[in-house]
């Protein structure tokens, strides 16, 4: 998704690659932010920036956005050929799918779980469970932060691997399999349209008030 922002011009402190075709490209912080919030990026002053959500603590000295290179997409071919020392383009951070010290459920699909990460990074996680789905192992992104902080309050959900660790299957059947979901949480949903369509729908048939859900849509 893309959005008119002003843009302010980074240096690129470093590029990762954490699973095939999936970085982390980090640049200095020198702005507040709360967790769950997004920024706007290009690798020109005056293009079409795209929407990331930050993935990196709200105190941490570097702001890290976890993304997929999608192959005939507008901005992460480009994006993920970028070195150390290149110049990128950012909004100030802004949006609303922020969490507190409530009792949630936080529920990701892929990419997804950066919010979640930098709520978890943020000190956010105390009172959380986080469910993530993944089509392979690999693709459970910063599982080692994630397992260390939300050790037994950490549900990975592989679709597509056979001998996978975790539960078999999408993140949608584990939840069908919850019988007794507390009415009283909040249930945060990132991920793409049908995901975030298809847990509302699975959250609302087992009697979650549709208040109490809290989504951010990926594109």
């Amino acid at each position: 998704m893309s959005i008119k922002r002003d843009l302010i011009k980074k240096e690129v402190h470093a590029i990762r690659t954490v699973a095939d075709g999936v970085f982390v490209i980090s640049f200095v912080r020198d702005f507040k932010f709360r967790a769950g919030q997004v920024i706007a990026i290009d690798i020109v002053p005056d293009g079409k920036p795209r929407l990331y959500s930050i993935a990196s603590g709200e105190k941490e000295d570097y702001m890290e956005i976890l993304f997929d290179e999608k192959k005939n997409g507008q901005l992460t071919p480009f994006l993920s050929k970028l070195n150390a020392g290149d110049a990128i383009y950012v909004s100030e951070p802004f949006g609303t799918f922020v969490s507190s010290s409530e009792k949630a459920y936080w529920i990701a699909a892929g990419t997804g779980v950066a919010p979640f990460v930098s709520m978890a990074r943020s000190g956010l996680a105390g009172n959380k469970i986080l469910v993530h789905g993944a089509r392979f192992d690999e693709n459970f992104y910063f599982s080692d932060l994630l397992e260390k902080i939300l050790p037994e309050r950490y549900v990975r959900c592989c679709s597509q691997q056979d001998d996978t660790l975790h539960y078999k299957g999408r993140l949608t059947e584990w939840l069908k399999t919850q019988e007794n979901l507390p009415l009283n949480h909040q249930y945060y949903l990132c991920g793409s349209a049908e995901m975030v369509v298809q847990v509302r729908d699975i959250l609302i048939a087992k009697e979650i008030p549709f208040q109490n859900i809290i989504s951010e849509t990926y594109f």
